[in-house]
């Protein structure tokens, strides 16, 4: 092998190692998502509610022709609504699926070595934590990684019961 193939290797072995992430916050707290999970950033506009639904459904709306159903984050982590502030969407697949997770502000797209993310820690609130897949030590903040099959799967994998 070359010195120039052993250096492409290296190079290929090391990207693979890293993780790209799209963040977000939602009520001042860092999240990312793996950015192979997401479809779309967009400002959700003409939500229409569906009856019955859970709370944390903001409703549907038409997205270049898709059906999305909107899930509200703030409503999900049980925080506060934001007063007159503009929300953004992140657009991902589950199951088949398109929803747009509504959070308050999209941020920058972070590569990270797979290597330092670490497991929840044990004082994370429990709000996160049941939809974190780990996190990450960032100068002077933590970013939690947002499982989206933890995240949608308790919400969606419950019966729903005939009233």
């Amino acid at each position: 092998m070359s010195v120039l193939e052993h250096k492409l290797n290296a190079d290929q072995n090391a990207a693979s190692d890293m993780i790209q992430y799209v963040t977000v916050v939602i009520g001042g707290q860092l999240f990312g998502l793996p950015i192979s999970q997401v479809h779309d950033v967009f400002v959700p506009e003409s939500v229409t509610r569906v009856p019955m639904s859970a709370p944390e459904v903001q409703g549907v709306l038409n997205l270049r022709g898709r059906i999305v159903t909107a899930i509200n984050m703030r409503r999900r982590l049980h925080l506060p609504p934001l007063e007159d502030e503009q929300m953004m969407a992140v657009g991902i697949e589950y199951k088949q699926e398109s929803y747009g997770l509504v959070i308050d502000t999209v941020g920058e797209v972070l590569t990270l070595p797979a290597a330092s993310a670490e497991s929840n820690p044990s004082n994370l609130d429990r709000r996160w934590a049941e939809i974190s897949g780990g996190v990450h030590r960032l100068d002077g903040q933590l970013m939690v990684i947002l499982d989206v099959d933890r995240l949608l799967g308790a919400m969606f994998t419950e019966p729903m019961v005939a009233a």
